[in-house]
């Protein structure tokens, strides 16, 4: 996408289908979650398996960002790419060859700060095993019943913290949680009070309490107020929020302020081939599908499935040629589809470009 600094790109000279990127829409998002944290004493670690972008690593870095989650070794080494000093991995990590990296790069770079969750004592054991000069800093993790990883008691994870410390090679830092799963408020509380326990039974200095943040950070903000520990929040699809999915479940239909959809996919109708029937030339390799079918920007068009390559959708008066806009719903599943993205004002002008590293 060389020189298309200034184009329209509703002109069609970069083809279609295209994702592009709202700036207005980008930067507001990055700003009004910095606000939400900095204004409820906390701070953001936003997770960048939903972009792995520099250029958008870089906008919630300078808008005081702690540094960056990610979800497994690779993304670290990506992410540390970006020249990012401050790393959050939010899994647990056994793999030899991104153990071995994470060991080596803290040797070599007193600086860096690397964050790794932990559940069981074999997890820690793989740790200890792979351990160089420096420790790996780990965050015990609670889960819930029906949850993913994560302790399923308060005393299991406090036994867990107890072995850490006796373990040469790694080093407690604190706890971790996510409550994205919880389906009520009252659940969500319930959850975040054992964490807050945890944190209070642990004699660590200067701990660390780590949730995800980005259906519940409304009741987070409120109920981790007084907590005696640094509270990292882990939103990630925040960034760009969407049409669906997170349009739903947002907190800010809870509260004022607003996140803002800055990803859209254009698209031809190629074919008419039924009354009222018509094909788009986006798929599954173009848009998110798993959480919500994207959601047509014009009036009258229903989306009704997707293929690799088509979206079939339910219209009167399309022709062939035709260009539809999309909303899309769930951006973790977005941004990967595409290896560049037009970065677009409200004009639809390029102003600059997305690149992802997936």
């Amino acid at each position: 996408m060389q020189g298309i600094l200034g184009q329209s790109v509703l002109d069609g000279e970069l083809g279609f289908p295209l994702m592009v990127v709202h700036r207005d829409a980008l930067e507001h998002n990055v700003a009004t979650m910095a606000a939400f944290a900095r204004d409820h004493g906390m701070e953001l670690a936003p997770h960048a398996k939903t972009h792995m972008s520099a250029e958008i690593a870089a906008m919630q870095l300078e808008a005081g960002a702690w540094g960056l989650t990610v979800a497994t070794p690779r993304q670290a080494r990506t992410v540390r790419g970006f020249g990012v000093d401050r790393i959050m991995l939010a899994n647990q990590v056994v793999d030899p060859a991104g153990l071995k990296w994470a060991a080596a790069e803290l040797d070599a770079h007193p600086a860096f700060e690397f964050l790794s969750f932990v559940d069981s004592t074999a997890g820690v054991d793989i740790l200890a095993r792979f351990a160089s000069s420096r420790p790996f800093r780990v965050l015990v993790e609670l889960g819930h019943e029906g949850g993913r990883a994560g302790c399923r008691s308060l005393d299991d994870l406090l036994d867990l913290a107890a072995y850490v410390q006796r373990t040469p090679g790694v080093e407690l830092a604190g706890v971790a949680g996510y409550e994205g799963s919880l389906k009520t408020d009252d659940e969500v509380r319930k959850y975040l009070d054992l964490l807050q326990q945890a944190v209070e039974y642990m004699r660590v200095k200067n701990p660390i309490l780590t949730v995800g943040g980005s259906q519940w950070f409304d009741v987070i903000g409120r109920e981790l107020v007084a907590t005696q520990a640094r509270i990292l929040l882990r939103s990630g699809a925040y960034v760009s929020h969407d049409d669906g999915y997170y349009r739903e479940r947002t907190p800010f239909n809870r509260m004022d302020g607003e996140l803002r959809p800055a990803l859209e996919v254009w698209a031809h109708v190629l074919s008419t081939p039924e009354p009222g029937l018509a094909i788009v030339g986006m798929g599954k390799r173009d848009a998110p599908y798993d959480e919500g079918l994207p959601i047509p920007r014009r009036g009258g068009v229903t989306v009704m499935r997707m293929q690799d390559q088509h979206t079939v959708v339910h219209a009167e008066g399309l022709k062939p040629g035709d260009l539809l806009a999309f909303g899309i719903s769930h951006p973790c599943t977005a941004f990967d589809k595409w290896r560049v993205l037009p970065m677009v004002d409200r004009d639809y002008r390029v102003v600059g470009t997305v690149n992802t590293n997936f």
